[in-house]
């Protein structure tokens, strides 16, 4: 067996001896070959390209495309959604590199936020230096909002009014804050109170209430006001949290006799959301006389003398009466007089004395004064309804049987469920308890995601794909191409071998080779003679005509 060394000068011995044609085609088959292998490779070695950002605007992806641009980085734009892609083994390194030079800035929330302070002019006015820090202050809050997991972009607006030293006509500022939500994502409340406390806490005297938030398609987030029947959002999760609440008392209490998943409930609270403050004022008669409180008391005395002579008095019978006992109450009502008290002294020798005496007492009056509010979200009435499964179990034959609750038990069950959710009759509170055989749903065959649509299965069938195909195409090219044109490149050229040898004695080298092909020869002789009868009568005339 000839070594390769020896194959390979064979084989270059024979490019040598071939015709210039051949040595052409060789050449070119050469070439080609090593440009399908050198394109193969190329495209083997070829980067991975994935999504460096997407959804820019123009002003954030020119910044982009320049900073790649600078740092000798390829990218790619793809046609779908507008994304700008590096190859894989860079991309987190070039995200590291662009945020450090603060890119992309985002497309609501363009700018350099507080940092634009730091370039003022000399002899700026106090108008643009205000101008600016809104607008800073605007960018920073833009930026702190987007830095939530829903939100995609923001942008705030600002209204800040000017100081004034008098009280009545300072103004409290507001803000607005459109949203830019991610695809099939939405706030929940919370988050939207978070960003208006947000706003609110980083504007000085700015309340919660002057804040609006509005999402892309017009929606106002930050509404405070009652929905159509009449409750605003924060009464309307109040009464849900309630029920639901409710629901799970009873359901984990019941499941507990029954069985999990045995049991339904569902509960239907009326609520009273109205505020309700109340003055009551009850004014009550004068308790026992020595209880009394007095308010005011008035005592008027008067007397009068004078000589005998005159006359005084009323005239009758009275005024020369002595006078009587005074049964005057005690307790008098408020605003009244009491009695007045008269007396009358006889006359004397001397003259006449008239004596008067009035005395006035005013007492408190009993007084209650109740101040009341009514709670707000007050339980004004609760209705239930609660569905229980039949007893299951498995009789002597295996087969599955139902059976309904008896009678003691739905009581029973009536009275766990109205302790749990605080019944009330006076309150018109219901509650309905069903006992029925549940409906078992038919099981749903799990469908297994076949392996064709599996995304990390195709993924790596296309790579090892890509691998074995270009080791598939070089190892053709190499073993169906190359080795055959190379052999026939180094086989030797055919020989021209006579009809028919010569005889064994002319020549030492002929007779050398008789051994070998006289019974070649001679067959062949014999089949020719036998096809062409008259080119062998030819070839022996010749012969005849030379020895003559």
């Amino acid at each position: 067996m000839a070594s390769p060394g020896q194959a390979l000068a064979e084989h270059l011995a024979g490019l040598t001896q071939a015709p210039l044609q051949q040595k052409i085609g060789y050449l070119i088959t050469l070439a080609a070959l090593i440009a399908v292998l050198g394109g193969m490779w190329m495209w083997s070695k070829s980067p991975d390209y994935r999504v460096l950002f997407a959804n820019l605007n123009d002003r954030d992806g020119g910044a982009v495309v320049a900073a790649l641009a600078q740092m000798n980085v390829a990218f790619r734009f793809s046609e779908v959604g507008g994304a700008i892609m590096v190859p894989a083994h860079q991309l987190h390194e070039v995200r590291m590199k662009l945020a450090a030079q603060d890119l992309p800035r985002g497309g609501a929330a363009g700018g350099d936020g507080f940092r634009t302070l730091d370039n003022q002019k000399f002899g700026t006015s106090n108008f643009v230096e205000q101008i600016n820090y809104q607008r800073a202050l605007e960018t920073e809050l833009a930026r702190s909002i987007q830095t939530l997991a829903n939100v995609q972009a923001a942008r705030v607006h600002l209204a800040l009014n000017r100081p004034s030293v008098f009280v009545r006509e300072a103004q409290k500022p507001s803000a607005s804050v459109v949203l830019q939500l991610a695809s099939g994502r939405s706030l929940e409340p919370g988050q939207v109170n978070a960003i208006v406390n947000l706003v609110s806490s980083s504007v000085p005297d700015l309340p919660a209430r002057n804040v609006s938030v509005v999402d892309q398609t017009g929606t106002l987030l930050s509404s405070s006001g009652a929905t159509a029947n009449g409750l605003d959002p924060t009464q309307l999760k109040y009464k849900r949290d309630l029920e639901q609440d409710l629901v799970r008392r009873v359901e984990t209490l019941v499941s507990a006799l029954v069985g999990p998943g045995n049991v339904r409930a569902q509960v239907t609270a009326e609520l009273d959301f109205s505020k309700v403050e109340r003055v009551d004022e009850k004014y009550e008669p004068n308790g026992q006389p020595e209880n009394a409180a007095v308010r005011s008391s008035n005592i008027s005395e008067s007397v009068q003398t004078g000589s005998g002579a005159n006359g005084g008095g009323v005239p009758g019978a009275a005024s020369n009466q002595p006078p009587q006992v005074a049964t005057a109450p005690i307790s008098a009502p408020a605003g009244t007089q009491a009695p007045q008290v008269a007396t009358t002294q006889p006359m004397a020798a001397q003259g006449t004395v008239n004596q008067q005496k009035n005395a006035t007492t005013n007492y408190e009056v009993n007084k209650n004064l109740v101040y009341s509010v009514q709670q707000v979200g007050t339980l004004r009435r609760l209705s239930l309804a609660v569905v229980v499964n039949n007893r299951t179990g498995t009789d002597s034959e295996g087969t599955v049987t139902s059976k309904a609750l008896t009678d003691e038990e739905k009581q029973q069950i009536t009275q766990l469920i109205k302790s749990a959710v605080g019944f009330d009759d006076k309150r018109g509170d219901s509650l309905n308890l069903l006992n029925a055989a549940f409906t078992q749903p038919s099981p749903q065959p799990i469908e297994e995601t076949p392996m064709w649509k599996n995304p990390e299965l195709l993924s790596s069938g296309m790579e090892v794909g890509r691998n074995v195909l270009i080791a598939g195409i070089a190892l053709y090219l190499v073993l169906g191409v190359l080795r055959p044109m190379l052999r026939s490149f180094a086989a030797p050229p055919p020989a021209k071998q006579t009809l028919l040898s010569a005889p064994p004695g002319e020549g030492n080298e002929a007779g050398e080779r008789a051994p070998t092909t006289y019974d070649a020869n001679l067959q062949a002789a014999k089949q020719i003679a036998r096809q062409d009868p008259k080119l062998v009568a030819n070839v022996v005339r010749g012969w005849v005509a030379n020895d003559g």
